[in-house]
């Protein structure tokens, strides 16, 4: 948690006065760069290219010692707090400054004391860096207060000429929109780093200094936006501004790890574009390297702001570099990009939503639900779908009226106007048929009857087969948790001739493959209209998998949440990565894509005080890597990432087993590429077994979807696999 320490010598200042000079300092030259101290850290800017810069303690011990990049500029990063830091390059010594520490606040005073008008702008945090800002109000600045909404990325949220998703829709609904741009990118100062805390901490000046403008509605803000805009809500919710009053996060991810390395496998795909991508925007917009256009395009037009900021650009992290890094779970340093790990600290009201199929994130965001305080009030959707299916218009009304009773305080009742015009936008984006919902509340005699009524709904909101019915859900549910409460772990068991059985195996069977992951290419092919995903999912080739299906199911059968999928397995090599997939085999001769989970064997160290049948929970420690064992089988517990979907009657749950690749749009893998022959055993002392969470008192009121028609689920044509099986040892 942050303290909230007020400094009158607030992080701005660049020199701290009444500390007497080393010895000898007065002859030495002065300084001509610039220091300006932060939170845990340290920058020059204005040096000469090419030299060396040291950093010293106050009792003259080295910290730490970095070239001057070709713009005149170093950023040390991790220093400890405290006064008497002195640069010295190339024997010129500056004064010495104070390096705060996250705790250390500025008074109310720093933000009230800041003018921000509508428009094009710029804020400053706590240690002097000016970040680029763009305001928007429904209407003159004097005819407000309006509820106010804060969009906080790395993409393009300040850019005057563009506005993001989410906060085009809140401007519909008469919401003032700030958007600013992450220190290091656009024309916002700086160097950029993925979800440093001092980001955070800049996210708690920005709403502070916002809130404490005249034309924000009830001295409060609220955070919007999808994806990255919404992951960083919940590191700057994180950091409790006082006068933050509810976030809504939007596909978002719940632990860096677990959408860079699944199953400790590097994502190459979508997660080495994304953080390449955002480099390249980090880059200087001054230089002959990437940068923003847009940011490029002001400083072309004279915005010597703009100019000023790129001065840090160089020293921006090597994102090669981080993600080797983190190859493997470290600790605190895991945890610190980890939102499940610090969810709980967050104090107000939160809205949450996303996809099981989300083609780019992922769905392990559903496994923090839990996290959350119970002391705020919480409203999660979760559903069948892609990335954007977060602001699909079954979401959207939920969210709508979460922002009217949290940020405009009123009854939520949307213009009819309004609901026109977002009907138009959503048609454009989801298809005929996407509108918003009716408003729910207006029947209340007055605001605080509404509130309550909406608090005392169930908090999580589970929608079925979205899609089927044009953008919207078939039917949906509610519960008081998730995973939903009243779920049960039911096992099936890996059997004879690609079965999945209730009996445990009686015979020393196994059935086995060779793995070739080039035999598995990306399921997504193109993004229709930048919105759609269109798949091209193949039936699995023989000889490269294992598959396990039921009987016909006897009823409907609705599964929600995780589940494990447990392999005893040899291998021929030391180590092989394992990819499973639960499907619906249809009675049409058709299968329907449900989700996956992946594996690195030698990653297959379980925690067991996390870990529950339904989800097994791998260290993914240096420490805990170990190669397949030579003779012996092996335990590997494969976790199947959250999901929610009703199997209908006649229809079978099939399990497939293979190397990464083939079912997950948008992902790759830096899979292991080396012949294996795997085997999976089947017998009474290594019985390995599928877990999936049943869930029961749900009505599957509407009939099997049509093939490939909902969101973020292909279909194919459904080809058996002969498992290769052999005699093992009785054991």
């Amino acid at each position: 948690m942050f303290r909230r320490l007020a400094l009158t010598t607030c992080c701005v200042a660049l020199a701290v006065a009444g500390l007497a000079p080393a010895s000898g300092a007065a002859e030495r030259p002065t300084a001509t760069f610039r220091v300006q101290p932060s939170v845990e850290q340290v920058a020059v800017t204005g040096a000469d290219a090419g030299g060396t810069a040291t950093l010293r303690a106050a009792h003259g011990v080295e910290v730490a010692t970095r070239p001057v990049d070709e713009a005149g500029s170093v950023l040390f990063r991790h220093v400890r707090p405290g006064p008497g830091y002195v640069v010295a390059i190339d024997g010129a010594r500056a004064a010495p400054v104070t390096v705060s520490g996250p705790g250390d606040t500025p008074p109310a005073s720093f933000y009230e004391r800041q003018r921000i008008d509508p428009g094009y702008g710029y804020v400053t945090t706590r240690d002097g860096t000016k970040l680029s800002i763009n305001v928007t109000l429904p209407g003159p600045a004097n005819e407000g207060p309006y509820p106010t909404v804060l969009e906080y990325s790395g993409y393009d949220p300040s850019n005057p000429h563009t506005t993001q998703p989410a906060s085009s829709i809140a401007r519909l609904l008469g919401f003032a929109t700030v958007g600013v741009n992450l220190r290091g990118t656009g024309c916002s100062g700086g160097a950029y780093d993925y979800f440093e805390e001092l980001q955070s901490l800049d996210g708690y000046d920005v709403i502070e200094a916002v809130a404490a403008q005249p034309w924000v509605a009830h001295g409060v803000v609220g955070m919007v936006g999808i994806s990255f805009p919404g992951i960083t809500q919940l590191f700057v919710a994180h950091t409790r501004p006082p006068h933050l009053a509810a976030i809504t996060p939007l596909s978002v991810l719940d632990d860096t790890y677990a959408t860079l390395y699944p199953g400790g496998i590097f994502n190459n795909g979508f997660a080495l574009g994304w953080a390449k991508d955002r480099q390249a925007d980090a880059e200087p917009a001054t230089g002959t390297g990437h940068g923003q256009e847009w940011a490029r395009e002001r400083i072309d037009a004279g915005d010597e702001t703009c100019r000023a900021n790129q001065a840090l650009r160089l020293q921006a992290p090597d994102v090669l570099a981080e993600i080797r890094a983190n190859a493997y779970r470290r600790g605190a340093a895991t945890d610190a990009l980890a939102p499940a790990s610090f969810v709980h600290d967050i104090d107000v009201p939160v809205f949450l939503a996303g996809a099981w199929q989300d083609q780019e994130t992922g769905s392990h965001f559903a496994d923090m639900i839990g996290n959350f305080s119970p002391d705020i009030p919480l409203k999660v959707t979760v559903m069948n779908g892609a990335h954007q299916d977060s602001l699909a218009p079954a979401v959207l009304s939920a969210w709508i009226e979460f922002l009217e009773f949290y940020l405009a305080r009123k009854v939520p009742s949307t213009p009819p106007a309004a609901r026109a015009l977002a009907s138009v936008a959503l048609s454009r984006a989801f298809g005929d048929g996407a509108k918003l919902a009716p408003d729910r509340f207006t029947n209340q005699p007055d605001f605080a009857s509404a509130l309550r009524a909406y608090e005392a709904e169930p908090p999580v909101r589970v929608l079925f087969d979205v899609g089927a019915d044009a953008p919207m859900p078939s039917f949906e549910t509610t519960a008081a948790a998730f995973p939903l409460p009243g779920t049960t772990a039911r096992t099936w068991y890996l059997g004879n001739h690609g079965a999945l059985t209730d009996a445990a195996p009686t015979s020393s069977e196994a059935d086995r493959f060779d793995p070739d992951p080039s035999a598995f290419p990306r399921t997504m092919q193109t993004i229709a209209d930048g919105l759609t995903p269109q798949y091209g999912w193949k039936p699995v080739p023989a000889g490269q998998a294992l598959a396990y299906a039921t009987a016909p199911l006897a009823a409907d059968t609705v599964l929600v949440g995780t589940g494990s999928v447990d392999l005893w397995m040899r291998a021929t090599t030391p180590d092989v990565d394992v990819e499973v997939t639960i499907s619906e085999v249809r009675p049409d001769g058709r299968e329907t894509y449900v989700q996956s989970g992946w594996l690195r064997a030698s990653q297959r160290k379980v925690d067991p005080a996390a870990s529950t049948p339904l989800l097994p929970v791998e260290t993914h420690t240096r420490a805990d890597v170990a190669p397949l064992p030579a003779t012996a089988p092996a335990l590997l517990r494969v976790p199947l990432y959250p999901f929610g979907h009703a199997f209908r009657a006649g229809s079978r749950i099939r399990i497939v087993v293979q190397p990464p690749g083939g079912n997950r749009p948008a992902w790759a893998f830096d899979s292991i590429d080396r012949s294996s022959t795997v085997t999976i055993l089947r017998s009474k002392a290594h019985p390995s077994k599928v877990v999936l969470p049943l869930v029961s008192g749900i009505d599957v009121t509407t009939p099997l979807p049509a093939c490939n028609s909902l969101r973020g689920q292909p279909c194919r044509n459904y080809v058996p696999l002969d498992n290769e099986t052999t005699k093992v040892p009785r054991s």
